[in-house]
């Protein structure tokens, strides 16, 4: 695949609440090392279009496109390329931060071994507080295992919903320095956020879904 080819691209998206639609008529295409930030007011749709990307929703119009093949919801070609990290932090409150990191790699299939879960929750400055039950962590904290399974993730589509909520001045710096990672390796990220996203300019693309809106 040439590098200016899209990897992840959709065409003509619409979706659809009951009777009202909240968008219709929405494209993108982003290449290796692009980062998509959508933006737009709540109720606007930014969780259904990630969930569509992610493939665990089905437009009501419009189609995706992984390496420039169609794919479907569910599809396993999309459901090994993407990391999907939702709203909320999505974590076992009697497991730890290991317990909790190692059970995600092994649902995912990225299996991990002890030290390299050490080093990633050392890398987003929780390693004193590895081993004690998630319900025992402040919201930052929470978020920041979900930063170690970005640490942990290969793969090469990140769909973040409101990555920065609860994260203070160091935990957005991890946060950039993972998606300069992942951008600087090939990868893409799509991220909804009421926050501006922590990405180089020239890597940042920006989608406005109020301006998609018809509903």
């Amino acid at each position: 695949m040439p590098p200016s080819s899209p990897l992840l691209e959709a065409r003509s998206l619409a979706a659809t609440r009951g009777y009202a639609t909240l968008f219709q008529g929405m494209s993108l295409a982003l290449a290796a090392g692009e980062a998509l930030a959508v933006s737009g007011p709540n109720g606007c749709g930014k969780t259904t279009l990630l969930r569509m990307l992610a493939g665990l929703a089905a437009p009501a119009e419009g189609e995706i496109l992984l390496d420039g093949a169609r794919v479907h919801p569910f599809d396993a070609r999309l459901r090994d390329a993407v990391a999907f990290n939702g709203h909320l932090p999505a974590l076992k409150d009697e497991l730890t931060a290991v317990e909790n990191l190692a059970a995600w790699t092994t649902l995912e299939n990225e299996r991990a071994d002890l030290q390299a879960i050490d080093r990633a929750l050392d890398r987003v400055a929780l390693g004193r507080r590895s081993r004690i039950p998630a319900r025992a962590l402040s919201q930052g904290q929470r978020r920041r295992i979900g930063l170690a399974r970005l640490a942990l993730s290969r793969r090469r589509l990140w769909i973040l919903d409101e990555p920065l909520t609860a994260l203070d001045s160091d935990g957005v710096d991890v946060l950039e320095a993972l998606l300069a990672t992942q951008l600087g390796g090939g990868g893409i990220v799509v991220a909804a956020s009421h926050q501006p996203l922590p990405v180089a300019e020239g890597q940042l693309r920006r989608l406005d879904l109020a301006l998609a809106h018809h509903g």
